[in-house]
């Protein structure tokens, strides 16, 4: 595939209908293309896999279309060609009126929650059209299309064609324009190579960009875009809605097949299993399903596992893991009953475990809420959410009340929550090792159930306590109130020395008379009620703001002789205080003997 050409971008219909009833007749005398790719499809004049033409309607927009095979044997290839797709032709033959596999395909558009389409009849020369009309209008108006458009056609003698072309424009104008900026999930829906360019996928671009060049994601590798086609065409980029054809660098054949995605790196979940709501087809109550049925999503056909929740929800599990989004539609098909049995919306694709009792029934009570799918909701029901996460399950940017730190949001009550059980548990620290107050960041983050330390720090700061208070990299109680009472009156006595003198450290035998040792000196320390300069050299707080104060009297310059008389304290503590200030920044040397105030 050779690169170069514009942006393309384009609009996109598929084709549904009975077999034989004129799809790959019409696709043809619209675009003068030949849909059918296979021999066998055009020995037999029946579509088997699927075809792929396109014409430019009268405004000038270029239109793809995806012609579906239309027997009950190849319903799997039609769901595969559909699902991307945002609107669809309907065709119905007037000699044979509307028939079982036009049933089916209406059935699995409307699971898809397809709205726009046209409803075209053919073989209007072979018969009155009008009963297969009102037949087909009867059928379509149960459904997600409504009551479309219709057009009356005889496609070998091209009667009808540009009433139908006319009516493709005014159907095309109606489907809404695809965020270029999304991020990109390209279902595979053919896999093929090309001597001297190697491995080319095909799809329909549903939004976002692809460019030539670009590194995307498929089947868990990283793969380079190594050239673009849309319409026959070399293109340097493609955005949705768009069929285009994908050059892929460095790929083996069998390394990509139908059903898989190609996907912008690191932005899609694939869940082992999700929530979904399950609606039946053209009015009906979805009923009782299978425990195993077929998920059909994009071009994907996956054999999934059905947990009901409560009527009209269930929790699916497919066999391989599927890249899905909040807001997707997918068809469930059981393959016994050759019928499509439900259509599906994913509403959740990091779902909650079910372990208690009655757990089903209160998380189908979830799903049904209003604001499932919103930024809000999501974070009061998670009550903790990574913000990458929420992008990468589909949830539109919102601004929400929440603590932020770390790329997490927290709810507000979650942040409550979190704050009493870290003043419970530095409690029950500061209870069981009196000498050692305080929890490591580490230990409150997980005594909160936080998922990180950053967290901590944000939610103390959100609900601006003063019963927790963070210091020196750890969560106290504030004040020194997780002391034992012994260490708390002495250090009111050690207050009162330091208080008259505040720069005659205790010597050895005064705190051995309090009964401070190294353990309850370095508990003090850490409590943020002494600050010690050098070891059992110990003095308040405050002691080297207060130095620097006077300090700055001693003259431009100070020796430290003249820094202990200005201190009124012995070299025991001047020494030591004087490297403490030097090391915090507050003084310098000047040169070997003096020093000064910065």
């Amino acid at each position: 595939m050779r690169t170069g050409g514009p942006t393309v971008t384009s609009r996109v219909v598929a084709t549904a209908g009975h077999v034989d009833h004129g799809k790959s007749t019409l696709v043809r005398a619209l675009t003068g293309m030949e849909p059918d790719r296979l021999a066998e499809e055009r020995r037999r004049g029946l579509t088997i896999d699927l075809g792929f033409a396109w014409t430019r309607l009268p405004s000038g927009t270029d239109l793809a279309f995806v012609d579906v095979p239309g027997h009950e044997r190849f319903v799997t290839t039609m769901l595969a060609g559909a699902g991307p797709v945002p609107a669809a032709l309907v065709v119905v033959a007037a000699d044979e009126g509307w028939m079982p596999q036009s049933a089916e395909h209406l059935d699995a558009l409307d699971a898809l929650g397809v709205e726009h389409g046209l409803l075209v009849i053919t073989r209007c020369d072979l018969l009155d059209p009008e009963p297969a009309r009102e037949d087909a209008l009867a059928e379509l108006a149960r459904s997600s299309l409504g009551v479309p458009g219709v057009v009356e056609v005889c496609a070998p003698r091209g009667e009808g064609l540009d009433a139908l072309r006319a009516a493709l424009d005014h159907l095309v104008t109606g489907v809404s324009e695809p965020d270029p900026r999304a991020d990109v999930r390209l279902w595979v829906d053919r896999a093929f190579s090309i001597r001297g360019a190697g491995t080319v996928v095909t799809g329909t671009l549903g939004a976002g960009t692809i460019r030539v060049d670009d590194e995307l994601e498929l089947a868990g590798r990283r793969v380079h875009v190594r050239g673009l086609q849309s319409l026959g065409r070399p293109v340097e980029e493609a955005r949705g809605v768009a069929r285009i054809a994908v050059n892929l660098r460095g790929v083996p054949r069998e390394a990509a097949s139908r059903g898989d995605a190609l996907l912008t790196p690191g932005t899609w979940l694939a869940p082992a299993e999700f929530d979904a709501a399950l609606r039946g087809v053209r009015g009906t109550e979805p009923g009782s399903l299978p425990r195993e049925v077929m998920l059909h999503v994009g071009s994907a056909a996956v054999a999934v596992h059905v947990r009901p929740l409560a009527p009209g929800f269930a929790r699916l599990r497919p066999e391989r893991r599927l890249p899905l989004r909040i807001g997707d539609r997918a068809v469930l098909r059981d393959p016994g009953r050759r019928a499509v049995v439900a259509g599906v919306e994913v509403l959740d694709v990091l779902p909650p475990a079910l372990r208690r009792r009655g757990a089903a029934a209160r998380r189908a009570a979830e799903l049904a809420e209003p604001d499932v799918g919103t930024a809000a909701g999501e974070l009061r029901r998670r009550g903790i959410v990574r913000i990458a996460d929420l992008a990468a399950m589909g949830v539109a940017r919102a601004e929400v009340d929440a603590v932020v730190a770390d790329g997490w949001l927290v709810a507000p009550g979650r942040a409550n929550e979190a704050v009493d059980a870290l003043a419970a548990a530095v409690r029950a620290h500061d209870a069981a090792e009196p000498l050692d107050p305080g929890l490591t960041m580490e230990a409150a983050r997980r005594a909160a159930d936080l998922p990180t330390p950053g967290l901590v720090a944000a939610v103390l700061t959100a609900a601006g306590t003063r019963t927790l208070q963070l210091r020196d990299g750890r969560v106290h109680l504030g004040g020194a109130r997780g002391l034992p009472e012994p260490v708390r009156a002495a250090l009111e006595k050690l207050r009162a020395d330091l208080t008259a003198n505040p720069f005659r450290a205790p010597e050895a035998d005064r705190l051995a008379e309090l009964g401070l040792g190294p353990r309850e000196l370095a508990a003090l320390v850490r409590a943020g009620e002494l600050v010690a300069i050098a070891d059992g050299v110990v003095l308040l707080p405050d002691a080297p703001d207060r130095a620097v104060d006077l300090l700055r009297g001693a003259g431009p310059t100070f020796t430290l002789s003249e820094a202990r008389r200005a201190l009124g304290t012995t070299r025991r503590v001047a020494v030591p205080l004087l490297e403490h200030l030097a090391r915090t920044g507050r003084t310098q040397r000047t040169d070997e003997l003096t020093h000064r105030v910065r």
